[in-house]
């Protein structure tokens, strides 16, 4: 691993960018296999995947984390929006089209893209 300022050619930046990639991707898969065990505890319990409250939370998080690491909150919340949209879309694959938030599709919350 080269710290950005170490890196003295293209391709070594685009090393450490593909290098970063990985990471994230594994990443993904690890919050995805959370994403996966929550639906598997909703489901009994008969818990909606969408909880907007939980929602709000995640988005207030990410929004305050990337501000502290000098990202834009706005561009960071669009895509774990995204990102939260596909989870409940993915949970809601395992739970049943039963266990939407009908709340959430009423105020339109579901389409929030």
């Amino acid at each position: 691993m080269k710290r950005p300022e170490a890196c003295e050619t293209i391709a070594d930046i685009r090393a450490e960018i593909d290098r970063v990639d990985r990471e994230l991707v594994a990443l993904f898969a690890e919050r995805t296999a959370y994403i996966d065990r929550a639906a598997a505890i909703k489901g009994p319990l008969k818990m909606p995947a969408r909880i907007t409250p939980r929602v709000e939370e995640v988005v207030e998080n990410v929004r305050r984390e990337a501000a502290l690491r000098g990202l834009p909150p706005d561009l960071i919340e669009k895509l774990w929006r995204r990102l939260i949209d596909w989870s409940i879309a993915r949970e809601e694959g395992v739970l049943g089209p039963e266990w939407k938030d009908t709340e959430a599709e009423a105020s339109g919350e579901g389409e929030r893209r």
